[in-house]
């Protein structure tokens, strides 16, 4: 078995001084030993337990109202709805009788530009259009029954009931006025209406949830459910009894509640993580200074940036000779540079770098001698193993809070799928902070590919908020005679 990933230092023989000098220094400050790995997941559980209190912290610890894991016999048509950044994306998903199977059809929409500026009638009216185009295209002339409606709405939102959202703040680019603080959905629901629509909305969710909930609807031993792409985040089944803040409601403590942590926020005030001057600088220059301490160390949106600071940071030292006598406009535009930047040079199979001299090339304008390549490469390789192993702090903190020696969780999104040696890094973190040596063949804990979280969890949500509602189980549940009539022919 590998335990370890691949790294390829190169040949340091021929790169001068100076740059060996900074590369050990960037090794110093980008490295995070088994000592820190383990006490970071440490804090982290204390901060998980701290969200779910009364008091709350950093961690907003979400309750999602989803309240059970699917047994995999779930059965019935539901549609998704996936508001992306970029696209829109409408699923028609077939739950059939053979457990964990599913039949799904889907359409993309492109999400218009001018829509994240524009008034909230004209994202909630294209929103509504693109559903109408779905259900005609693949049900003209057909008697349709209201059909339950999954929405994946992956905007910070807060739920008193699961089929209800009030939108905390805007991301991805969205600015659209008098929506925060709002409730999302009676402004939806009423341009479905204006349409005719048969469409039901049975649940609001995260991507972060739904992730979870598809991923344990194929694999029992799911756990939890992680995205690791431009963002950050996890959830998890916690029992209602250890939700403190949700006490007043008197819910039944042994019964499961899916947490959405939203633990970007992880350490916000800077106890515990090992920031460096770099991490200092792109949270000072962020939007929102003292907000997403965590995210701003490993998610996608910021490995670039990271890696853009250091470089420029080089430039400028008078000690360093890095990129002498070159244009630096291209480097000195804030986020130039994306995750896939550093992907693209770590996967770089030559040994003289080829292919990344003609990324800086192409990309920058800059040429590149052969030591300065070899730093990149190892600033690449220090700055995307501390995403990972960091990475793996969140998901062991929530492991050793729930007392789980052995699971799988099913992860999603771009760094993950897509990063070099992502997978490898973070499992080598993961043995490093609970001790698994070589005598344990298997690892207990594994972090996997997930299922369509945002399509076939949207679906299966709703279809265990149906079931629930069903059977009498109403907490965090509103207009339930509405949500009865689903599946129901609609009325001539």
């Amino acid at each position: 078995m590998v335990r370890k990933p691949p790294s390829r230092k190169g040949s340091m023989a021929d790169v001068p001084k100076d740059l060996l000098a900074q590369i050990e220094r960037l090794e110093e400050l980008f490295s995070v030993s088994k000592e820190k790995l383990i006490a970071i997941s440490d804090h982290f559980v204390k901060e998980l337990e701290k969200g779910l209190s009364k008091e709350g912290g950093s961690i907003p610890m979400n309750p999602t109202w989803c309240m059970a894991f699917p047994d995999g016999h779930e059965e019935g048509t539901f549609l998704a709805l996936d508001m992306g950044g970029t696209n829109l994306r409408v699923c028609e998903i077939t739950l059939t009788e053979e457990k964990g199977e599913f039949d799904i059809i889907q359409s993309k929409y492109k999400m218009p530009e001018e829509l994240k500026t524009g008034t909230a009638e004209e994202l909630w009216g294209y929103i509504a259009d693109c559903l109408q185009q779905f259900i005609e295209y693949h049900h003209e002339g057909e008697d349709l029954p209201q059909l339950p409606l999954g929405f994946t709405f992956s905007y910070p939102a807060t739920q008193e009931y699961i089929n209800h959202g009030i939108l905390q703040r805007w991301t991805k680019g969205f600015d659209i006025a008098g929506v925060e603080g709002q409730d999302v959905v009676p402004p939806f629901e009423a341009a479905l209406a204006e349409r005719g629509l048969p469409i039901k909305l049975t649940a609001l969710i995260n991507d972060t949830t739904g992730t979870l909930i598809a991923s344990a609807y194929t694999d029992t031993e799911m756990k939890i459910g992680a995205i690791f792409g431009t963002g950050c985040n996890a959830a998890y089944m916690e029992n209602c009894g250890s939700i403190p803040k949700l006490a007043h409601m008197n819910l039944n403590p042994d019964h499961p509640m899916a947490i959405n942590c939203e633990y970007g926020a992880f350490d916000n005030e800077h106890v515990i993580l090992p920031r460096t001057p770099y991490d200092v600088i792109i949270d000072k220059e962020s939007p929102r200074p003292g907000q997403q301490a965590f995210e701003k160390m490993i998610a996608g949106l910021y490995l670039g940036e990271l890696f853009r600071l250091v470089l420029l940071d080089l430039h400028q030292n008078p000690d360093v000779e890095i990129f002498q006598g070159q244009d630096m406009s291209k480097l000195q535009r804030p986020y130039c540079l994306d995750a896939s930047f550093l992907s693209a040079i770590e996967e770089d199979p030559f040994e003289n770098l080829s292919e990344t001299s003609d990324l800086f090339h192409h990309k920058l304008n800059l040429s590149c001698t052969k030591p300065e390549l070899e730093l990149c490469r190892r600033l690449a390789e220090l700055i995307g193993t501390r995403a990972a192993r960091l990475s793996a702090c969140g998901i062991a903190a929530i492991c050793k809070k729930k007392g789980y020696t052995a699971c799988h969780v099913g992860a999603d999104g771009s760094v993950f799928n897509k990063y070099p040696h992502f997978k490898a890094r973070g499992a080598q973190a993961l043995r490093d902070i609970f001790g698994w040596g070589k005598e344990v063949k298997k690892d207990p804990i594994v972090i996997m590919a997930a299922e369509d979280g945002s399509g076939v969890g949207a679906a299966l949500i709703a279809a265990l908020t149906l079931k629930r509602a069903k059977e009498g189980n109403l907490a965090g549940i509103r207009d339930v005679d509405a949500l009865l009539n689903c599946h129901k022919p609609m009325p001539n």
